[in-house]
């Protein structure tokens, strides 16, 4: 059975398990007595995977999931000038203050996510394998991404807001398996192009 990166970081981090978005409500059914714990890992930890995502479009980046310094600040590399767009979202979804997150939190999310990433690669992997790990990746967090986060719009990836990523069965599976294939762009060409 394939990895989960989702469930995995959440696992090893001792998160609480993440609940799945309502496709017609674009919410989890939280009330309150869900504890904060719950409302942040369940904001940030798809959050922090749509970003990671996003960033490894570009071959550099991609390198430096594969062979960079796992003890650097993955969330302002990955969000860049929007960083703080992404811990305001966050902290208004889980009720966390802003310092909470900047302080750690969200990296210490980025960097699990990271090095989990980096253990599935085999010796001597590439930029390509990175890119397409993430790529399929995508199916097994985008279903837990709250709508009001807005992150396909932070990272520049409308799509990933789009509600039919939270769709189940057998035909949304092979859509969403056929997108995704589609989707990414796999070198520094197609993403300028993507980009113009």
């Amino acid at each position: 059975m394939a990895l989960d990166l989702l469930q995995t970081v959440q696992q090893n981090l001792n998160f609480p398990p993440l609940q799945k978005i309502d496709p017609n409500t674009q919410e989890v059914k939280l009330d309150s007595n869900t504890p904060n714990e719950h409302r942040f890992s369940q904001a940030a930890i798809p959050a922090i995977l749509t970003g990671l995502y996003a960033y490894s479009a570009k071959d550099e980046n991609a390198e430096t999931i594969l062979r960079g310094d796992l003890s650097s600040d993955w969330v302002s590399a990955i969000f860049g000038n929007r960083k703080h767009e992404v811990v305001d979202k966050i902290s208004q979804y889980s009720f966390y203050g802003r310092e909470e997150l900047s302080a750690g939190k969200l990296n210490d999310i980025a960097a699990e996510a990271v090095s989990v990433t980096r253990d599935q690669m085999k010796p001597g992997a590439t930029i390509k394998e990175v890119k397409d790990f993430l790529s399929a990746q995508t199916t097994n967090w985008l279903p837990y991404l709250p709508a009001a986060l807005h992150m396909g719009e932070l990272v520049n990836e409308e799509a990933l807001d789009d509600n039919t990523n939270k769709m189940e069965g057998p035909v949304s599976s092979l859509m969403h398996k056929i997108g995704s294939a589609f989707s990414k762009p796999t070198n520094e060409e197609e993403v300028s192009e993507k980009n113009k």
